[in-house]
């Protein structure tokens, strides 16, 4: 279930609650007369069926209240109500697979935004990425791969393609170029430091690495780890269960590739250097169509859903 709160202008008044008193998916409805300040006007409340989301805010958009009001959606855990269950079984599907689009792609551009907390996790995650390395310890390697939050931005590129959002793309791209670039070369000055001070050598580098020599040796399971994990992670995002999302983090390897280069770079070692960008490239590559893909399938499945409701 969720809850619809919407600022309208008196004018709209009418219009907005007409849409959703006469829709089977809406299970209560309020309209309190001149309750907002700014805009000045009413405010809507509505419960709907997750299901029917779409349909309804797609509805409610319509009426052009979105220009001078404002339309909130937020999710109801816990609901007790004989009308909200005969709402939800009017309404063909499942909730926890329901994809509420507004809600994904307001998501895409918030972690498709490149601000100072995104490149310092970058940094951080990749600097954590290199010391595991050179320790040759898996455990701080998952960790460096749970820290990194490049894959809201990834997950961005795919859903801008099926949506059609340029803005949204370009945004994605700039956040996942610069954040690794940005990360490589800091984590490539700091390793400078590390080898002035004796700290690191060549030959914990170029020698050899048993527990992590698998993120500068990409192969074909490379790009097949990234699609799964590509489609597991949009999967999460766009459903009601995000349970797997902590699996995609530590499945693939693209902040130990960009820590690897990093190292790489600074004791000159090409081929560390050249192994790394492709296994980051083929990651990324992967995760992005895998994301594309799954998103596709879930608009032609969705936009049945709405075109059955709307009938």
């Amino acid at each position: 279930m969720l809850h619809l709160r919407i600022y309208a202008p008196a004018s709209q008044r009418e219009a907005v609650a007409a849409v959703l008193r006469d829709h089977p998916a809406v299970s209560s409805l309020a309209v309190l007369v001149d309750a907002s300040v700014r805009p000045p006007g009413d405010v809507i409340l509505a419960d709907v069926a997750r299901e029917a989301a779409n349909d309804v805010i797609d509805r409610v958009r319509a009426t052009g209240v979105q220009a001078e009001g404002a339309i909130q959606i937020e999710p109801v855990r816990t609901w007790i109500s004989r009308e909200g269950l005969d709402a939800e079984r009017r309404t063909p599907g499942s909730s926890a697979d329901a994809v509420v689009w507004a809600d994904v792609v307001q998501r895409a551009y918030e972690d498709s935004e490149l601000t100072w907390s995104y490149v310092s996790f970058m940094l951080l995650a990749t600097l954590l990425a290199s010391i595991a390395i050179v320790l040759d310890s898996p455990v701080l390697l998952v960790g460096a791969m749970v820290l990194g939050p490049e894959f809201g931005a990834i997950a961005a590129l795919g859903l801008a393609l099926v949506r059609r959002r340029r803005r949204l793309f370009s945004l994605a791209l700039r956040t996942v170029v610069v954040g690794f670039a940005s990360s490589i070369v800091a984590t490539t000055l700091l390793v400078l430091v590390g080898r002035w001070l004796g700290w690191i050598v060549r030959d914990d580098v170029a020698g050899l690495r048993p527990s992590t020599a698998f993120i500068y040796q990409p192969g074909r399971w490379s790009l097949v780890v990234a699609v799964i994990a590509g489609a597991a992670g949009v999967l999460s995002l766009t459903s009601a269960r995000t349970t797997g999302l902590v699996g995609v983090f530590v499945s693939v390897t693209t902040v130990p590739a960009a820590g690897n280069v990093a190292l790489g770079l600074a004791f000159g070692v090409r081929e560390e250097v050249w192994g790394s960008t492709l296994q980051l490239l083929i990651n990324i590559t992967g995760m992005a169509i895998a994301g594309w893909a799954t998103l596709a399938v879930q608009s032609a499945v969705w936009g049945a859903a709405n075109r059955r409701h709307r009938r």
